[in-house]
């Protein structure tokens, strides 16, 4: 089976930078894969994806070795499978709240006995190879977030579940359900002391801890506080301040030579 870089970099105590695709485009997709992302992930919960415009972006990432992930919608173990069998290496599952929660994610995501996937790899078969079934279940991730207040107060009943490879920080949620006003890249308490609770805790149970971030600057900052995966943005936000910040850069210099304050 085709190795999985994310367990790869764990085991050797490394982080994973991660990737966030927001664009319906199978060529966008392509060409996040070759800027040099440990892996990337399909975000199916917020923004226009479906399994449709999915399928063509993960088959856009095998052109890479990066590691395909995918964020479904919602706890649902169809939508889970399904992805699996498209070639994920790896599902982030939102709003996990409870131990009995996570149980059930982290079931959806193993063959029999450790769970109740479904078996029929489809496409995963011609990604990860022939071998796919016997190493899946040692091989794919199962990453719950933790983006609510009532998951924070259940934290050790949640990262206790057996076969739970990481646990992932949505920032914003949490702070809006923490504090009533949504924010992220926290640097202050008490939102910035809850993250740091919630990886500890993750260190406590042998849980790789990720977390989504806007800047990397502050990605950076996570990494050296012992997140083991960090998310910078997403797709369509690295293509915003890009395109900002060009358009700016001309506009500033065209209107510094129309003010005559340039050298001509």
């Amino acid at each position: 089976m085709r190795e999985n870089r994310l367990r790869t970099i764990w085991q050797a105590g490394g982080a994973a930078i991660n990737g966030w695709l927001t664009i319906g485009s199978s060529f966008s997709a392509e060409v996040m894969a070759h800027a040099g992302w440990d892996s990337l992930t399909i975000d199916m919960q917020h923004g226009p994806l479906d399994y449709t415009m999915a399928l063509p972006m993960l088959q856009a990432l095998s052109t890479t070795e990066v590691t395909p992930l995918a964020r479904v919608a919602w706890n649902e173990p169809g939508a889970i499978m399904k992805m699996l069998d498209a070639g994920c290496y790896g599902i982030i599952c939102p709003m996990i709240n409870t131990r009995a929660q996570c149980e059930a994610f982290v079931a959806a995501c193993r063959y029999a006995p450790q769970g109740f996937r479904s078996f029929g790899p489809t496409r995963a078969v011609f990604y990860a190879g022939s071998d796919y079934a016997k190493h899946a279940n040692e091989s794919i991730i199962t990453m719950a977030m933790i983006e609510t207040a009532e998951a924070f107060a259940n934290l050790d009943e949640i990262l206790s579940t057996p076969g739970l490879d990481a646990i992932y920080v949505g920032p914003s949620d949490l702070c809006l359900s923490m504090t009533g006003s949504p924010a992220i890249d926290h640097t202050t308490a008490p939102m910035y002391d809850a993250i740091m609770t919630i990886r500890d805790a993750a260190r406590r149970h042998g849980v790789v801890a990720g977390i989504h971030t806007v800047d990397p600057n502050y990605s950076a900052r996570m990494i050296q506080e012992g997140f083991q995966f960090v998310t910078i943005a997403s797709d369509a936000r690295l293509l915003t301040v890009a395109a900002e910040a060009a358009i700016a850069t001309v506009r500033g210099s065209t209107q510094s030579k129309q003010s005559g304050s340039g050298p001509y």
